[in-house]
C-alpha cells in the first residue's frame, strides 16, 4: 500500500475558549483530489491554513511524505486563499515572477516558469496587463498560476470559486480538472456540486469536527436509499392523504411540507404501486410523482444538519 502524501493526526486549533478545529485526523493519497466540505464556520479555512503552515496548531501533527530539512515541507505546497490579495500596479507576469523568486528560483528560471504557468491558466494574452484591470475570474486564475509556478506536490485551495460569476466558476473548475492530472489537490467548498465535479473523495466538516469522509463512490452507495417525491394540488383533502401515506409501514422517513412530500421507503416497487393506486382511488390531484434514489446532497444536508 502506498504511503499517503499527507497525514493529519488529532489536529486542533483553539482561540482562547473558542475551539475552531476539534481534533481531526485524515490522510491524503498521492494523486488524489479531495474536497473539504462544510458550511461556513465549520473549520475548513483554519484546517487549510494549518496545513499550509500559516497557522500553528494548538495540538496534533501534520506529516508529509519525504525528507525535508527541519521537517519544513512548505516548498512542496501551493496555496490559494479564499480572497487572494494582489499588487494592482503589477502585471500578471511580474506578480508570478515575484512568487517564483519567493520559492527560491533565480530570475531566469522564474521568468520561464511564470510564462509557462500563465499560459497554463489561460492568461498568456493578459500577462503584461496590470492586475488592477483583471476580472474576478482572471484574478482567481492568476492566484492559481502563483500557486502552481513552483510545481507543488500538494495544491491547497480555499473556496476557489465562491466569489466568481458562473462563467468564471466554469473556467476555474475546468482548470482544476486539468491540474488534478498532475498534482494532488485539496480544496474547500460549501457547495457539494463543485466537489462532485472534480474530486475522488470528500471530507465533511461540521463545528470543527469531521462528520463524514470517504470516497465519493463509497458514500453514494452508503447513503443511497429508495425515495419517492410527491406533490399535490393545495387542498386539505390532498394534504391529509399525504400525511396518511407517511404513516404506512413501508415508509422509513417522511418529510412533509404542506402539499409537498419526500418519502424514504424500504421497498420502492411496493411503495410506488400503493401510493399511485391510492391516489387514483381517492381522486388525489397529483402534480408531481418521482421515484428514484436519495442523492449525495441529501446525505450532505443530513450530515451538516441542513
Amino acid at each position: 500500500m502506498m504511503q499517503p502524501l499527507l497525514q493529519v493526526s488529532n489536529l486542533r486549533k483553539s482561540y482562547g475558549r473558542h475551539l475552531s478545529v476539534g481534533g481531526i485526523s485524515f490522510e491524503i493519497a498521492q494523486g488524489s483530489c479531495v474536497a473539504l466540505l462544510g458550511p461556513n464556520g465549520a473549520g475548513k479555512t483554519t484546517t487549510l491554513r494549518m496545513i499550509a503552515g500559516l497557522l500553528p496548531p494548538s495540538a496534533g501533527s501534520i506529516g508529509f511524505t519525504g525528507s525535508y530539512q527541519g521537517g519544513d515541507f512548505r516548498r512542496e505546497l501551493g496555496y490559494l486563499p479564499q480572497s487572494p490579495a494582489f499588487y494592482g500596479w503589477m502585471s500578471g507576469q511580474e506578480y508570478v515572477v515575484f512568487a517564483a523568486k519567493l520559492a527560491g528560483m533565480n530570475r531566469k528560471e522564474a521568468e520561464g516558469k511564470a510564462k509557462a504557468a500563465l499560459e497554463r491558466v489561460g492568461l498568456k494574452a493578459a500577462a503584461r496587463r496590470r492586475i488592477a484591470g483583471y476580472s474576478g475570474g482572471m484574478k482567481q486564475r492568476l492566484g492559481l498560476a502563483q500557486a502552481l509556478v513552483h510545481r507543488p506536490r500538494l495544491l491547497l485551495l480555499d473556496e476557489p470559486v465562491s466569489a466568481l460569476d458562473p462563467i468564471g466558476r466554469r473556467e476555474v473548475m475546468e482548470l482544476l480538472r486539468e491540474i488534478r492530472e498532475e498534482t494532488t489537490i485539496v480544496f474547500s467548498t460549501h457547495v457539494l456540486h463543485d466537489a462532485e465535479e472534480v474530486c475522488d473523495e470528500i471530507i465533511v466538516m461540521k463545528d470543527g469536527l469531521i462528520a463524514e469522509q470517504g470516497a465519493l463512490s463509497v458514500l453514494r452507495s452508503k447513503y443511497s436509499q429508495p425515495v419517492i417525491t410527491v406533490r399535490t394540488e393545495k387542498n386539505a383533502e390532498a394534504i391529509q392523504w399525504l400525511n396518511s401515506v407517511g404513516a404506512k409501514p413501508f415508509i422509513l422517513e417522511a418529510r412533509l411540507n404542506g402539499e409537498h412530500a419526500v418519502f424514504n421507503v424500504d421497498n420502492l416497487k411496493q411503495a410506488r404501486h400503493t401510493i399511485l393506486k391510492e391516489a387514483a382511488a381517492s381522486n388525489i390531484p397529483l402534480l408531481q410523482f418521482e421515484a428514484g434514489s436519495s442523492t449525495l446532497e441529501d446525505m450532505f444536508m443530513k450530515v451538516v444538519g441542513g
